[in-house]
């Protein structure tokens, strides 16, 4: 794995992995209801904005793994051009730093794809509240490892079964150590270990965390 992931002995990756609990999904009910009842006045400013904008669909939804790698859509107000897959194409054809950037974080620091609109929005995590509905569906936790696309899941090599073995999250250790500072290495040492210490109270943690993150902007793209 690149940056030589290594974990102790008494961190092999294990052949049973922690289920998902009852009193997880009763939390991630019942905090999804409540966050989409105080969020709702706002994701509808929010809609309003990129219709008169930007035009085109609000939502994005983009193919994620799941739990036991189904694929789901993973919802977001929409932050990019409608053409943003042929935009990303062409620039990592053409630009080798914009590339070398992307094959490492999975991001860039200067995304043309991005509108204005979408970058206050990321900034602010508040592209990422329509992923409630997604908890609320059953296909993603609060908190848990950042949701990946197929085609990044050949970073978690032999650690990939440990990252199927629960929900991806709203929010997760990555979201509140760094986000887009971070390499893709260390998402995944992060998601990992998430995975193997997860605990009720370490989850009310990072969602203690995430609203300061969220307020301060640290890591945002």
């Amino acid at each position: 794995m690149e940056s030589g992931v290594v974990y102790g002995p008494n961190h092999a990756a294990k052949t049973a992995f922690p289920d998902i609990s009852t009193s997880k999904r009763v939390f991630d009910v019942v905090f999804s209801l409540a966050a989409l009842t105080f969020v709702l006045p706002f994701m509808v400013l929010v809609a309003l904005a990129l219709v008169i904008t930007e035009g085109g669909p609000v939502f994005f939804r983009h193919q994620r793994m799941g739990h036991a790698g189904k694929p789901f859509g993973c919802l977001k107000f929409r932050t990019m051009a409608v053409d943003a897959d042929r935009q990303l194409e062409e620039l990592l054809e053409n630009d080798p730093v914009a590339r070398a950037e992307w094959q490492t974080t999975r991001k860039l620091t200067n995304d043309p794809r991005v509108s204005c609109l979408g970058r206050f929005l990321r900034k602010s995590s508040l592209d990422e509240l329509p992923q409630f509905l997604n908890v609320l569906r059953g296909e993603m936790s609060v908190v848990g490892p950042r949701p990946i696309v197929a085609d990044e899941a050949h970073f978690y090599r032999e650690y990939l079964a440990e990252y199927k073995s629960v929900r991806p999250g709203v929010t997760g250790a990555w979201q509140v150590t760094g986000r887009s500072n971070t390499t893709f290495a260390e998402r995944v040492r992060m998601d990992v270990a998430y995975v193997r210490r997860q605990s009720f109270w370490g989850d009310i943690k990072i969602v203690f965390q995430t609203v300061r993150v969220v307020l301060t902007g640290n890591g945002a793209r």
